[in-house]
């Protein structure tokens, strides 16, 4: 019988959160061996916001209430909701394929027959940067359209008779009647039939005003106030470095160190496996790139890492961060503080990578799996961590060229 993933429905925060990890088991790059997926994201939510890693382009975030909107104004049943939207946004792909611009468009390799929609990968950051303002989950929202509808039609029915009795009280809107922002820029012309990514000037300017007041401390709305967009590898290499307010540098700092010291622990996991398989290419290549990593550390900047702090900065921010995964990295930091060198051929550090992923994947785990172990495809949770730097820099460009269009 296969396996399923399964949620209690009530919970739209909770369905949102099913719906990322779904989404991370199809990013190659971002597999979570070592169960450090809470502090990874705890940063990037700091940091960028409503993003996530398979978000292409900032148009998205405007294209997906457009359709809404579109359905909610033709009265769409709640029988056909779903489905409507479905198709209007697998149609989207011919006109977006069409354009001049075709990076980061849905459905650039399988068409209409794209398995993950833009809406569901929007949602999450549609909720976030206050354009949707409706707190359920895009299920529920579909369930729910046909209550939407009667609660508006009820608040119309009140208006109507405060005009008629010429009552100056001021009306508002009920609660579950408003579902996207009521200055959400109309869609251009010829929408749906033509269509293409690039900002206008209203919605760059519009999607700014959400980003700074849904999250104006935040490091993406600093970067689009006040940079050029640029493109490093890293967010702590941005050459506007110098000029960032001081609690971004502290947290990049930590983010920077953070992502630099566990890249060497996803190094010795895959060579603790390719020993064990054994597959003789990969030790040695994986052999190679740690002897690279402990040379390349900053140890005195390692050694002044008060890690209290990075705790204080991660820990309730909502994502779980254990004690046991605290005591993982508190426990690999004093191991390459001693000798980072001597990792690659050390028993005390393959025992903590393993015995952590073991406690992780139980019966799963590739070292107590033989079939697991096979099908390792020889490079697991490699990526150093960015904490979805390559969307934010996509966004920003995105906005920047949109403010700087000519009307």
């Amino acid at each position: 019988m296969p396996s399923s993933l399964t949620w209690v429905d009530h919970d739209p925060a909770a369905r949102e959160r099913s719906l990322r990890i779904l989404a991370l088991f199809q990013e190659k790059e971002s597999r979570d061996e070592l169960g450090l997926g809470g502090i990874r994201d705890s940063f990037a939510d700091q940091l960028f916001p409503g993003t996530s890693t398979i978000q292409t382009r900032l148009r998205y975030m405007l294209i997906v209430p457009w359709i809404y909107t579109r359905l909610e104004k033709q009265r769409v049943p709640p029988a056909e909701f779903a489905a409507r939207a479905d198709k209007w946004e697998r149609a989207l792909v011919t006109p977006l394929l069409a354009s001049d611009d075709r990076s980061g468009v849905f459905g650039v390799v399988a068409g209409k027959g794209l398995k993950r929609l833009p809406s569901s990968v929007y949602w999450g950051g549609l909720g976030a940067w206050g354009i949707r303002l409706i707190d359920l989950s895009q299920d529920q929202y579909h369930r729910q359209i046909g209550t939407i509808y009667r609660r508006r039609d009820i608040q119309a029915a009140l208006e109507r008779e405060r005009a008629r009795t010429k009552d100056d009280i001021d009306t508002v809107p009920e609660d579950g009647t408003l579902t996207w922002h009521p200055r959400l820029p109309g869609p251009p012309e010829g929408f749906p039939s033509k269509l293409d990514l690039s900002l206008t000037k209203e919605e760059a300017s519009f999607l700014l005003d959400r980003l700074q007041c849904s999250h104006p401390q935040s490091f993406l709305a600093y970067l689009a106030l006040h940079s050029q967009p640029v493109d490093t590898e890293f967010p702590w290499l941005h050459p506007d470095w110098a000029s960032f307010r001081e609690e971004h540098q502290e947290l990049l700092t930590h983010a920077r160190r953070f992502s630099e010291l566990m890249h060497g622990a996803a190094l010795v996991y895959n060579l603790a496996l390719a020993e064990l398989r054994p597959w003789t290419e990969k030790v040695a290549e994986y052999r190679q790139q740690l002897a690279h990593w402990a040379a390349s550390l900053d140890l005195g900047d390692l050694y002044s890492w008060y890690l209290p702090r990075l705790w204080e900065l991660t820990l309730g921010r909502g994502h779980t961060i254990t004690p046991a995964t605290q005591l993982f990295v508190e426990r690999w930091l004093e191991m390459v503080l001693s000798e980072p060198a001597r990792l690659v051929d050390s028993a005390e550090a393959r025992d903590l990578i393993r015995r952590r992923e073991m406690s992780l994947k139980k019966a799963r785990s590739r070292f107590s799996n033989r079939r697991a172990l096979e099908q390792w495809s020889g490079a697991s949770g490699l990526s150093r961590l960015k904490y979805r730097w390559p969307t934010a820099q996509v966004f920003l460009r995105d906005l920047y060229e949109g403010l700087h269009r000519e009307t």
